[in-house]
């Protein structure tokens, strides 16, 4: 069976050096290399380009060889041999073979391929689905794992799980390998440090007041509020002895004279709000309350962590409804709640009792 190999990314960015990348590529996404070879689609099956592509993708190294330019059909052989000889040269200028001992700079077409692979779009399609996924299976789609348990293989390896010792799933309620891989792609796209899904973003808001306002404890919230959340807060908080102090968002006065005046557990909003989309400054807003001693909880929904990161604002949590923007099209129901590790974990052990999974 031939290898088809394409133009590296350094010659699509301009480099006439004729360096060329094996068709086991790392460079280029599966759908795009699928869609660039109309040769390797006619001579081979598109399941079959996909799986060779999808494989090097996630598991090896760029090979590169300077023996021509162009887009071509090799041997196995004597690509296995080009491909060996590519990889001592690039281990031998990796381990030091640099003239005058000064490290190489990157490329700028390297930058770039930097730049893409770190980007929001990229990490909306690749974020979590396929490097240290534990799932067996080498599917090139994240596979969805329907099922409500998860089996050990003998009572040493469920206590080795237990002890931290083993990384498996033990109840579909307290994990699942497909909601972990969209877990990762949310913490990618928020640079947050973890996030659990739940069931719908109304629950993410119920989970998040549940576990980081204390009973008795005193929370700020604005006028602009999805009105399920203020009935939540109204009716079912106050059973908790939790106070509230209600402000317009922008009135950052009654913001500070609210967190002078009470214990001030958290201050949780919206922006931009729903429905009047108005926005709060968020960096002067985590400013004051932390300040104060009070944790900031956002709910981005309407913005998406597209065009908003609230975390790297300062904010401590962020909440979506997965319903709106980040599912898209009408058809699933679901929340998340990212942030920092420390504080997701108290969620996710509330979500583990209550309950309020998302389907898989």
């Amino acid at each position: 069976m031939a290898t088809v190999s394409f133009s590296s990314p350094a010659s699509f960015a301009g480099d006439n050096s004729g360096a060329l990348t094996s068709a086991t590529i790392l460079r280029f996404p599966p759908n795009f290399v699928r869609q660039l070879s109309t040769k390797a689609r006619r001579n081979c099956s598109n399941i079959g380009v996909a799986q060779i592509v999808a494989a090097a993708w996630s598991d090896r190294r760029a090979v590169t060889s300077h023996s021509g330019g162009g887009s071509r059909v090799r041997g196995t052989s004597s690509h296995a041999a080009a491909a060996s000889a590519a990889t001592s040269a690039a281990a031998a200028a990796e381990v030091g073979a640099i003239p005058n001992a000064k490290l190489a700079q990157p490329s700028a077409a390297a930058l770039a391929e930097r730049a893409l692979l770190g980007s929001d779009a990229s990490l909306a399609v690749h974020a979590g689905e396929r490097l240290g996924r534990r799932i067996a299976t080498d599917a090139i789609t994240t596979p969805v794992v329907n099922t409500s348990a998860y089996w050990f293989s003998s009572s040493q390896e469920l206590i080795d799980f237990k002890e931290g010792r083993h990384a498996s799933f033990e109840y579909g309620r307290y994990g699942n390998p497909t909601t972990e891989a969209l877990e990762k792609k949310m913490s990618a796209l928020e640079k947050a440090e973890s996030t659990v899904f739940v069931a719908s973003g109304m629950y993410a808001s119920v989970a998040m007041l549940s576990t980081l306002v204390p009973a008795g404890g005193h929370i700020v919230t604005t006028t602009d509020l999805y009105r399920k959340t203020r009935i939540y807060m109204e009716t079912e908080l106050p059973k908790r002895g939790i106070t509230m102090t209600v402000i317009r968002p922008a009135d950052m006065d009654a913001l500070q004279d609210a967190l002078d005046n009470n214990n001030v557990s958290l201050f949780f909003t919206e922006t931009p709000t729903n429905p009047f989309l108005r926005c709060i400054d968020i960096e002067l807003v985590s400013n004051m309350c932390h300040n104060k001693g009070a944790l900031l909880c956002i709910d981005s929904t309407f913005a998406s962590p597209i065009n908003q990161k609230a975390l790297t604002l300062g904010a401590d949590m962020v909440v979506h409804s997965a319903t709106k923007y980040i599912a898209g099209h009408n058809d699933v129901i679901g929340g998340c709640i990212s942030g920092r590790d420390e504080l997701v974990s108290k969620v996710r052990i509330y979500h583990h009792v209550v309950g309020g999974v998302l389907n898989p």
